[in-house]
């Protein structure tokens, strides 16, 4: 379809108007609001006639819902897939995510037919994590601080269910099986423990396992006796010596980037 755009030129020292022609991609779907009447064979041929050339909005394409587009990855890409997994995606993700840095093609009849040759040529590679999301929630947990509320005036002594109750109040739901705790017992209530720094250890799917950073925090019914600072998150000293190297080298949690 060509769209016209009237413009000014400059021809023989005078200004004439002259009309630019613009390529412009798209397409409208028209129904005639009056249907017209065709002639009979050999017949004279009637002549349209200005209703004839009413129409009705059928569709306008351009406010389509664009269809995901196949692609085939070329390499390994977190949260997707591995090297010639076939994955929709939605097309600017596509375009700018996977296609511009070459992480992947179009899955044309060539592509997955070089594809599958390849994959029966070649003995595929274990993948690098257990799922396509196992790097993205080590990452996220590896960074996470979680506050292990105790009981300030009951003893107690940390159980890997105490880790779990902790986990979903941040909105993290964990199996207790895949919950580790220190080879250390911690017990309380002991207020030399309270904000300081212990690791316990994550596994996700049966194979990766990861460290994440927990403090004890003593909590009373009673509210004249709770100790709210409201600055879990700043660094302090570990439980356990034995932990102090591994808190050392983990990420160190950024409240600002924390949503939950």
């Amino acid at each position: 379809m060509l769209k016209t755009f009237v413009s000014t030129c400059m021809l023989s020292n005078q200004i004439r108007p002259c009309s630019i022609y613009q390529q412009i991609r798209n397409t409208f779907v028209l129904k005639r609001k009056y249907p017209i009447t065709f002639s009979k064979i050999g017949g004279r041929q009637k002549l349209l006639k200005g209703r004839h050339y009413v129409y009705d909005l059928v569709e306008n394409t351009e406010c389509r819902k664009q269809q995901d587009i196949k692609l085939i990855l070329t390499q390994f890409v977190e949260g997707l897939g591995d090297r010639g997994d076939i994955v929709n995606v939605r097309p600017f993700y596509g375009y700018q995510q996977l296609l511009l840095p070459h992480l992947a093609v179009y899955a044309s009849p060539e592509n997955l037919e070089l594809f599958a040759s390849e994959k029966k040529g070649e003995q595929k590679e274990k993948p690098t994590y257990s799922s396509h999301f196992a790097s993205k929630t080590l990452g996220y947990l590896s960074t996470r601080l979680v506050s292990v509320s105790m009981n300030r005036e009951n003893p107690w002594t940390l159980e890997p269910w105490h880790i779990r109750v902790a986990f979903r109040k941040t909105g993290i739901i964990v199996p207790e099986e895949a919950i580790e705790l220190p080879k250390q017992p911690i017990s309380g209530p002991d207020m030399d423990k309270e904000d300081k720094e212990f690791a316990v250890f994550i596994t996700i799917n049966r194979t990766e396992r990861v460290p994440v950073r927990c403090k004890i925090h003593h909590w009373s019914p009673n509210y004249l006796e709770r100790n709210d600072t409201g600055e879990y998150w700043k660094p302090s000293e570990p439980i356990l010596p034995e932990q102090a190297t591994l808190l050392s080298e983990m990420p160190r949690f950024d409240k600002s980037k924390d949503s939950t």
